[in-house]
């Protein structure tokens, strides 16, 4: 099992917890048995100092009963030692010699336990005092036992060895509950992981087996990646696909005007035929570009190649280097644009945009075409490119076939990607493109909203 193992990692944190607290339940078990067996066996000395203190009584301190002897010899904890003193200070029965406590007691004292030194033992000592008469002799008799506390220490431990044999077993049967329940508890885990080792790299569909509900996050962040892999794998594909079929005749008709070159009666016969290969590798050229700007479009994502640029500039800019273009109709190009201030934008693309438009309305525009007009203005935070043209118009049910890709009503006329250059790029800034059909002309309208506003894309 590796460091980094989840079921490695869910017993550690279980099991410590329950170990430290094994631990502190061991202690205290010990402490209360402790202090268990010094109530017991102080007891027990209490009880033996009475039957002692009777029998002196009863047989004038002569001989203690049987029964005291056997509570003397057979008590928990180890045998008993007596010593009784009379109230002259002579002894009456017992060994000669008790245990001398560490501090002086007071004589007024009825009974006092103490720990002290006998025979280089420590031991338990309890002495009391009673009133009796012995033959003559009335007064306090002095009564002492003592018991050593090896033998009570070792019946702690013993108690403390049960509770951490109980314990420790406790703890193994849980760890092995732990260990097992966890192996259970994650084969959901493992079933999703085995389910996805047999897919196929081809699919990506999003992962619908049940999962426990701590794994839902996961699960459903996997199949928003997987949904963005797709997208992206069907953009490329559509790009590899769009591009061989597009580029395929223009290819194939270069081809043949090399060859018709080498064929060429003459030298300006064969010039003409060069001057329509360079016309034909400028317009393969010019759509490949348009390829690669609609994927970039269509796959970059966040703010990367955003610049801060001022939009009125950005605009005149790019109307005056489509001027050349409009004056082979010719056509007016207006420009309106209201001071807006600088914004995050791609300037790149948004160049993109607007040459699209510009080029798609000299395109499409038919022969009516005389004036295109380019508006920037804003409100209500977003700014809105239109451009305009009083060409050809187009009927509301034909929209939704030029804004596709290579979408086109006039077939032959440009390369069908212009309107779905710009609205790939309003996409990319987080914007929308609208098409306004009119009885004459025709508007294409890019609403996106200003960096304080924008949403992230």
């Amino acid at each position: 099992m590796t460091p980094g193992s989840l079921r490695l990692r869910l017993f550690i944190i279980i099991l410590v917890p329950l170990t430290i607290l094994a631990l502190m339940i061991g202690i205290w078990r010990i402490d209360v048995a402790q202090s268990t067996a010094s109530e017991l066996f102080d007891r027990n000395l209490m009880f033996t100092a009475l039957a002692i203190s009777r029998d002196v009584a009863r047989d004038d301190g002569d001989a203690l009963s049987p029964d005291t002897q056997d509570l003397l010899n057979k008590t928990a904890g180890g045998p008993v030692r007596y010593h009784v003193y009379g109230p002259d200070g002579v002894l009456v029965t017992g060994y000669a010699v008790p245990p001398i406590p560490p501090g002086r007691l007071d004589r007024d004292t009825a009974f006092a336990y103490y720990d002290a030194t006998y025979r280089d033992s420590i031991v338990r000592v309890l002495r009391i005092k009673d009133e009796a008469s012995i033959d003559d002799l009335s007064g306090i008799f002095t009564i002492t036992v003592w018991q050593d506390l090896n033998a009570r220490n070792a019946f702690v431990w013993d108690l403390g060895l049960r509770s951490a044999g109980v314990m420790a077993t406790l703890l193994i049967a849980v760890a092995i509950l732990i260990w097992f329940g966890v192996s259970v508890g994650l084969k959901p885990l493992t079933d999703l992981e085995d389910a996805i080792s047999r897919r196929s790299p081809e699919d990506l569909s999003p992962i619908k087996r049940p999962v426990p509900v701590e794994a839902l996050g996961i699960v459903s962040q996997l199949n928003t990646l997987l949904d963005r892999i797709r997208i992206t794998f069907d953009a490329q594909a559509a790009f590899v696909s769009d591009a061989a079929h597009q580029l395929r005749n223009p290819l194939a008709g270069m081809r043949a005007l090399g060859e018709s070159i080498q064929s060429a009666p003459n030298l300006q016969a064969a010039q003409a035929r060069a001057g329509d290969l360079v016309t034909a590798a400028a317009r393969a050229a010019d759509l490949a570009n348009r390829l690669l700007t609609l994927e970039r479009a269509r796959a970059e994502t966040g703010t990367s190649g955003f610049s801060v640029v001022n939009l009125r500039s950005l605009v005149h800019e790019t109307v005056s280097d489509m001027m050349e273009a409009a004056k082979v109709q010719p056509v007016e190009i207006v420009t309106v644009a209201d001071e807006i201030g600088d914004h995050l934008v791609d300037p790149l693309m948004l160049r993109e945009l607007l040459t699209n438009l510009i080029d798609n309305a000299l395109v499409h525009g038919g022969s009516g075409l005389s004036e295109i007009t380019v508006r920037l203005s804003a409100s209500r935070g977003y700014f809105t490119l239109t451009v305009e043209n009083d060409g050809a118009s187009i009927e509301v049910e034909h929209i939704p076939v030029i804004l596709a890709r290579f979408g086109q009503l006039d077939i032959g006329a440009g390369s069908g990607l212009g309107l779905s250059i710009a609205d790939a790029v309003a996409k990319r800034h987080g914007g929308e493109l609208t098409v306004d059909p009119r009885h004459t002309g025709f508007s294409v309208t890019i609403s996106i909203p200003m960096v304080e506003q924008r949403k992230a894309v």
